[in-house]
């Protein structure tokens, strides 16, 4: 009766406690935290003595905007999206240095992702900031990667969201890709222009090579008839040109005969 009597006091002083899927337990006697993680399952704690504390060792999501001066001295307002969560192997540690994930965001995660977005920013001008982007999310990565990792929080993915200028600057910026691409226009059209002329001076140049080759073979063909002109050949092409009419007109040195030679 008295071995019953002292379970039935043993199994009052305990409860029954579930890990969840997704959380680590760490389990607390008198307020101190056990190093080693208690992972999903039923445990036991004795009440007033034990606590488990469940720490979710998920990925979290955090997005934040942060302002930071570029290298050329342009505020740019960052907007930051940062996957994250705990080192399970390492949540009593966390828990006892940070408390819960709550705490981890407020405390660690957010400045760091402040102080790494101003350091990276700061290397940059504000045009680089676009035209080298992949160069601006590593920079912002390894600094966060880094100081995490001291806090026992791990980095699993960043991305650039957006980057925002001040007004002023984001107008003169504009003006000068108008200017760009007038300036752009202006040269394709004189470029054109030039390849037109170079086209319209070939083609002249082609019609007056041609009109010359022409009249050289003209005047070649005249030298050749006129060298081989002769009294004989005259009197038989005025013969072979002859219609066969007798003349109309006559002369004191008698009939004048048309032969067509013109």
């Amino acid at each position: 009766m008295k071995n019953w009597a002292l379970l039935l006091l043993v199994a009052a002083g305990c409860s029954p406690t579930v890990v969840e899927s997704g959380t680590v337990g760490v389990r607390t006697r008198w307020g101190k935290a056990d190093p080693q993680p208690l992972h999903e399952g039923l445990y036991w704690r004795t009440w007033m003595r034990d606590a488990i504390i469940p720490m979710d060792t998920r990925v979290q999501k955090y997005e934040s905007a942060s302002s930071a001066s570029s290298k050329d001295l342009q505020v740019v307002t960052t907007t930051i999206a940062l996957n994250w969560r705990i080192d399970p192997a390492q949540a009593a540690t966390v828990y006892a240095e940070l408390g819960r994930i709550d705490n981890v965001q407020t405390n660690v995660v957010e400045p760091v992702m402040q102080e790494a977005v101003k350091t990276a920013t700061a290397r940059f001008t504000a045009e680089e900031l676009i035209t080298k982007r992949p160069d601006v999310k590593k920079g912002i990565e390894d600094y966060m990667k880094q100081a995490l990792a001291a806090s026992n929080v791990q980095v699993t993915d960043l991305n650039i969201v957006n980057f925002e200028f001040d007004a002023k600057y984001q107008q003169a910026v504009e003006a000068k890709q108008v200017a760009e691409q007038l300036a752009l226009t202006a040269t394709n059209d004189l470029r054109r222009i030039e390849v037109e002329a170079k086209q319209a001076e070939a083609q002249a140049q082609g019609r007056a090579n041609a009109a010359l080759i022409e009249a050289k073979a003209e005047a070649e063909r005249q030298q050749l008839l006129k060298a081989n002109l002769s009294a004989d050949l005259v009197r038989w092409e005025a013969i072979r040109r002859w219609d066969g009419k007798l003349p109309q007109v006559a002369g004191e040195s008698g009939m004048l005969v048309d032969l067509g030679l013109k």
